[in-house]
């Protein structure tokens, strides 16, 4: 049975996943050099899923007006 149109959400996946695929996995492990060629990709180590975190806005300062 498939979803109707407007159960649908329109951004899909928009959030972050704190779940990670094997490849995505050993892309991070990568990165952080955890892992070696040839090592098996069963049994992979726990990574951790960075979440985005939206900025802040900056507060605005008051400009001193120009002396003449």
């Amino acid at each position: 049975m498939s979803i109707d149109k407007t159960l649908k959400s329109q951004l899909g996946l928009a959030r972050s996943r704190n779940v990670l695929s094997r490849g995505e996995r050993i892309a991070q492990l990568i990165e952080e050099d955890r892992w070696a060629p040839g090592k098996s990709p069963l049994g992979l180590p726990k990574v951790r899923v960075q979440k985005a975190v939206a900025g802040k806005k900056a507060k605005k300062t008051k400009e001193e007006p120009a002396k003449k």
